[in-house]
């Protein structure tokens, strides 16, 4: 792109600072507008001048910095000039939204990967919006309605979407996510949405990582109920019943109680379902590994 930069580059030298810097009704800049629109040498050669006056993160009236509405226009090109020009990594909007919250939201991997292929060390993979969401519990609930539209609706877009979803994922915690973060108004993990989706596929996912206590995720408790006790209050399915089994399998504990002394058996709802979930739970504690049955979705 050497020599369209330099035309972009020529270009921008003749415009004054005042009109470089100028900001539209919305607050937007020139480089707002250039990285929402793609335009990828544009941006850089703004994205220079605008690092000279100290406003390579000016933020439009949404909060949003030029880094964040390259990221939220999915141009991961535009991502990686911004980062490596001194973009602030960690530059949030009027919602408390970083970049990865903004990626892992929409479920924009090639986005994730910019972030991850250059490894920054001040990076924030932890970081809160102003509904206490990290990146990665945004990614799951984006990909629990995924899975949902393509149980719905399995479309090639939907399975597209999906595959998106779950990879940025896999993307946030090769950067370091940590699964047991709980969010603020909840206290659910990425275990908890997975379950109360009824995502089983993402569940199986979860479980089969490689971690350090894995009875200890299982088992942690958001407002008292652990992953088990919102599987058992699922709709009763042969899905919902796999669920129960498989958390059991890994270590969910039938006898903790939740802040209303009732165990997860108590809130299977009533019916022919209910006892053959009790007596299935108690069978699959004792099951091998080679007996866990195929995932049901």
């Amino acid at each position: 792109m050497s020599l369209e930069l330099e035309e972009a580059r020529s270009h921008i030298q003749g415009i004054s600072p005042e009109q470089l810097l100028h900001r539209d009704e919305d607050g937007d800049t020139i480089l707002h507008l250039y990285a929402a629109r793609g335009l990828r040498c544009q941006s850089y050669a703004v994205a220079e001048r605008f690092l000279h006056y100290g406003q390579l993160d000016a933020k439009e009236h949404n909060g949003k910095s030029p880094l964040l509405v390259a990221v939220a226009a999915n141009q991961p090109e535009i991502v990686y000039d911004l980062l490596t020009l001194g973009a602030d990594v960690n530059a949030s909007d009027c919602k408390g939204q970083t970049a990865l919250h903004v990626a892992g939201t929409y479920g924009l991997s090639n986005v994730i990967r910019v972030f991850l292929a250059l490894q920054h060390q001040n990076i924030d993979v932890e970081a809160r919006n102003y509904d206490g969401l990290t990146p990665l519990h945004c990614a799951v609930i984006s990909q629990n309605n995924a899975y949902k539209s393509k149980k719905n609706q399995n479309t090639q877009s939907a399975q597209q979407r999906e595959k998106e979803a779950i990879t940025c994922i896999q993307l946030l915690l090769q950067m370091g996510a940590n699964c047991t973060s709980q969010e603020i108004k909840s206290n659910k993990t990425v275990l908890h949405l997975a379950v109360q989706a009824g995502n089983v596929p993402l569940v199986k996912f979860f479980l089969e990582m490689s971690h350090a206590n894995l009875p200890g995720l299982i088992n942690m408790k958001a407002h008292g109920n652990t992953a088990l006790h919102m599987a058992a209050a699922l709709p009763p399915t042969r899905s919902t019943e796999y669920l129960i089994q498989l958390l059991l399998f890994y270590g969910g504990d039938p006898s903790t109680r939740n802040l209303e002394n009732e165990q997860p058996a108590h809130l299977v709802p009533p019916g022919e379902f209910s006892e053959q979930v009790c007596i299935s739970s108690i069978e699959s504690i004792y099951l091998s590994k080679h007996h866990i049955p195929s995932t049901i979705y």
